[in-house]
């Protein structure tokens, strides 16, 4: 059986897996406790990351379990967190649908349980379509994208799959359906992060949160 991420009674491993988001059923017996396989002791968070998990609890109605995956270690929180931010939330000629559909392609490649749960939820909140959320989770290619949708999830699956293949004709393609340069960049940046991020999920056995379940249905 797996370790529990902290020990300690009241940790916010412990808090993040057992209180759900508001107008959200708790399920009896949560898939996402413990939200770990490896038995890492909860760090001292700095007043920013502390801040930003309360955040977190008053919009979401929850802690993501990733971020309390990271609680071990606030240096590695704080990089995880601004990375994600940075890549899934700033500003982008990307959509931030287009983004999650990014990160629902590339983990359904590498088939990881954590990001195809959160992420997918993710996709059908921001679309308003359930059966779009399913279809890349389950094959991007059963979904009716638009061109330009079609060639970015081309491209990060190829990216995912067969990195050393990857050409400036692939790159061509993605300026011919009206990407600009620094979407290309963006498109491969959040391809790289959720192709690690899938795989930490993978390592350590990460659970996602039992209420993304549920959402946008």
């Amino acid at each position: 059986m797996a370790k529990a991420a902290n020990k300690k009674s009241g940790s916010v491993a412990t808090k993040a897996a057992a209180k759900p988001a508001k107008g959200n059923v708790a399920t009896p017996a949560p898939d996402d406790v413990p939200i770990i396989a490896l038995d890492l002791p909860q760090g001292e968070l700095s007043p920013a990351m502390s801040a930003y998990f309360q955040k977190c609890q008053d919009k979401l109605g929850f802690i993501p379990n990733v971020l309390a995956a990271y609680a071990f270690d606030n240096a590695k929180l704080e990089a995880f967190a601004a990375m994600y931010n940075d890549l899934m939330l700033a500003p982008s000629g990307l959509s931030k649908l287009e983004r999650e559909m990014i990160a629902v392609a590339v983990s359904s490649q590498n088939r990881c349980y954590y990001c195809l749960t959160a992420h997918g939820a993710a996709v059908r909140q921001y679309s308003g379509n359930p059966l779009l959320g399913e279809q890349i989770v389950m094959n991007y290619r059963a979904a009716r994208l638009d061109p330009r949708q079609r060639a970015m999830l081309d491209f990060a699956v190829k990216l995912t799959v067969t990195p050393a293949e990857v050409e400036d004709a692939d790159r061509e393609t993605l300026r011919k359906a009206g990407f600009s340069e620094r979407d290309i960049w963006d498109i491969a940046a959040i391809t790289g992060f959720f192709n690690m991020s899938n795989r930490v999920a993978t390592a350590t056995d990460m659970r996602p949160n039992t209420v993304y379940h549920g959402q946008a249905r």
